[in-house]
């Protein structure tokens, strides 16, 4: 599988100009060696994979090797003996490399500027080509193994999200309930969370990305759930909105707006769509409904590896949609000081169109 990948990039050279590419991303790290470690900050990297034409190699230090040589194959593991800088320069000089190709989104300035102070100096000297959404777009359709695992994931995360809110009542905090989210997932078998879980109550439901708070829940007022779990390295992501003891006339015609927005989607979301036609699909309902000054984000994205992945299926940078891609649908309606209602699926894009990976189970009932 692996193998598969490495060919499917190396298949890219010619067209980018490149000799070799460094991938410093951890999804796209993982993706291509299986390497599972995660970075542990923005400055502090567990390993970069370095790729030409006739090899693959993993660059890494000590506290990473032993985990390396288990989950990596088809690549020589590389163990940093000082610095890292000085560990790339000295592999591509051994790999006479000429022209390489670098993640640009994902190389912080100051490593930057160190590797291409020190590459300029070698003779000769080494180009840096600054490249975007290369192993990204080989992300974007997934293959059978991991559509397997994005199903489980999503299975899983329903479940958890079905007993949290079966079990929601006034008096509990929004914090509370996120952390019996946390718990939940953790207890089925997932590794962690995909995001820090969203429990938006009240006026803090209009915050699309709200953080939970020590706010409590109230009757009649909506509760935003917007959750994922991360399993075997693949994400979920699903969002409800609940009302404890019934809502509102205006909510319940907001709530309905939204449901009939995104089931309009779904039913109509097919290969060769463009994501800004998708988009707008769901976005032109909420408007003629009267609200459409208050859904500001896209109706969906890509997910995978990582809980936001392209597509963005959006109005901006419109593109096909494909057999293939997992991806959310999402509209919502927020008022501020008010509140808000999203709901979000997960859905693979097959041939004739979309399926459910995300359990509806009796989410959609006030």
């Amino acid at each position: 599988m692996y193998e598969n990948r490495v060919d499917t990039l190396r298949g890219t050279f010619k067209d980018l100009g490149t000799d070799a590419f460094w991938i410093i991303q951890p999804e796209n790290r993982r993706y291509l060696s299986g390497f599972k470690a995660p970075d542990g900050q923005l400055t502090e990297s567990s390993g970069s994979l370095l790729i030409t034409l006739d090899e693959a190699l993993l660059i890494t230090d000590s506290r990473y090797t032993t985990q390396a040589e288990k989950e990596v194959q088809g690549f020589e593991i590389v163990t940093q003996k000082g610095g890292f800088v000085e560990e790339l320069s000295n592999t591509l000089r051994r790999l006479g490399t000429k022209r390489l190709g670098f993640e640009g989104g994902h190389l912080v300035w100051e490593l930057f500027e160190e590797v291409k102070e020190k590459l300029s100096r070698q003779s000769p000297p080494i180009d840096l080509v600054p490249l975007k959404g290369v192993v990204e777009e080989i992300r974007e359709i997934k293959e059978p193994d991991e559509i397997e695992i994005l199903r489980r994931s999503a299975e899983l995360m329903s479940d958890v999200l079905g007993r949290v809110i079966a079990e929601l009542e006034p008096g509990q905090s929004e914090r509370e309930a996120a952390w019996k989210i946390e718990t939940l997932i953790r207890e089925q078998g997932a590794e962690e969370s995909s995001f820090p879980p969203i429990v938006a109550s009240g006026p803090n439901s209009a915050l699309p990305h709200a953080v939970p708070t020590e706010r409590t829940l109230r009757e009649g007022e909506p509760i935003l759930l917007d959750v994922g779990a991360k399993l075997d390295g693949y994400c979920s992501d699903m969002t409800r909105t609940v009302f404890l003891g019934g809502a509102s006339d205006n909510f319940k015609e907001i709530y309905m707006t939204v449901r009939e927005a995104q089931l309009s989607a779904f039913k109509s979301v097919k290969p060769g769509m463009m994501t800004a036609e998708a988009d707008s699909i769901a976005r032109d309902h909420i408007a003629k409904a009267g609200y459409g000054d208050y859904f500001g984000h896209s109706l969906g994205h890509g997910i995978g590896l990582a809980p936001h992945e392209i597509p963005a299926v959006s109005p901006l940078r419109p593109k096909p949609l494909r057999e293939g891609m997992v991806f959310t649908i999402e509209p919502g309606i927020y008022l501020p000081g008010k509140g808000g209602v999203r709901l979000e699926e997960m859905v693979l894009l097959g041939r004739d169109g979309a399926e459910l990976i995300t359990t509806n189970k009796d989410f959609y009932s006030f």
